[in-house]
């Protein structure tokens, strides 16, 4: 079942300096459904477009960022709304209660001069006010005590807590409605690798007890594969791979894909990675075609001369690429 869905979406950042405009096609074009509990992972290199394309989802659309075509359709109480186009007002009672957002490197936005006690207060009060003092107090608590954090952070500023905890304290507050969505983005960033675990399980945690959808937003394709039901595999603003993790894992049919798993180190395997060639495109200024096809190995004429649709070539997986059949086979 539905409950967020993109189709068609293209948002870009327009720019005007001295008379000369724009255009960053950071989202161009993307479809994407995400279903009631799953985790679902957005993959790509860095300033491929996956934090532009869940700030849109979560209905974060300011200047210089603007929807140029598509929509963003939430699902819920049997009715279907347009976030994409949807008044500030409607948006205010959807984000955070129903869609939350875990903003990348969001442990660095706790307010240092306030204690955690306040921040949740300050939180709490712009959104869904609670009045009763003891009435905050008992949910705070059995909030935290759910996500095992003791009650004795609430006593404390940021700076007296570990960057782990903190990131937990961000999760906690994103989480305290209870919302049906939650996206994440880059939330183990920064953190040391047995930190990044617990952070993990405790996010898998919360999706599987509150049966939410969870979103993950991560170039590493080891979290990935240790979390997501499925995966997009994004390109230059662009989709090019979506499937189930078996499926992208065991069976990769985008060559970008197949770069990106095999860039990972295996254990006990002392061989040098090999690097995708080149470099990502401008997205103010992307090649035509496939976007991929100047860094592609098996690129074809026509790579570079028409963009292929994401298509469905499997019950679990879709891809872009002209190369591909549906036996999912290189075409010589």
């Amino acid at each position: 079942m539905s409950v967020l869905k993109a189709e068609n979406l293209q948002a870009y950042y327009q720019t005007s300096l001295y008379g000369i405009s724009r255009n960053v096609r950071a989202v161009d074009g993307v479809s994407v459904d995400l279903r009631a509990n799953e985790v679902y992972g957005i993959a790509g290199e860095s300033s491929c477009g996956k934090t532009t394309l869940i700030k849109v989802m979560f209905g974060a659309v300011e200047p210089p960022l603007r929807v140029i075509e598509g929509k963003v359709l939430y699902y819920h109480q049997d009715k279907t709304l347009d976030l994409a186009g949807a008044p500030e007002d409607v948006l205010r009672q959807i984000r955070w209660k129903q869609i939350s957002y875990i903003l990348q490197g969001s442990m660095s936005l706790l307010n240092p001069v306030r204690k955690i006690r306040k921040t949740f207060q300050d939180f709490t009060k712009a959104h869904d006010p609670i009045t009763n003092a003891e009435q905050f107090e008992a949910i705070i608590r059995g909030h935290l005590n759910r996500l095992g954090l003791p009650a004795e952070v609430l006593d404390s500023y940021p700076h007296q807590l570990s960057g782990g905890m903190k990131q937990r304290v961000a999760i906690a507050l994103a989480t305290i409605f209870e919302p049906r969505v939650i996206l994440a983005d880059e939330p183990t960033t920064a953190l040391d690798v047995v930190v990044q675990r617990g952070v993990l399980q405790l996010l898998k945690r919360i999706q599987q007890e509150t049966k939410s959808t969870l979103v993950i937003v991560t170039h590493d394709m080891g979290i990935q594969a240790n979390i997501a039901d499925r995966v997009g595999i994004m390109y230059a603003g662009r989709i090019v791979e979506e499937g189930t993790v078996r499926h992208i894992f065991d069976h990769p049919l985008h060559p970008y894909t197949k770069h990106l798993i095999e860039s990972l180190p295996k254990i006990g395997d002392k061989s040098r990675r090999q690097a995708i060639p080149g470099v990502p495109p401008s997205l103010a200024d992307p090649p035509a075609g496939c976007r991929f096809h100047p860094r592609c190995p098996y690129a074809k004429e026509m790579c570079s001369l028409q963009v292929p649709k994401l298509a469905q070539v499997s019950d679990q997986q879709r891809v872009a690429c002209f190369l591909v059949t549906k036996e999912s086979a290189y075409v010589s």
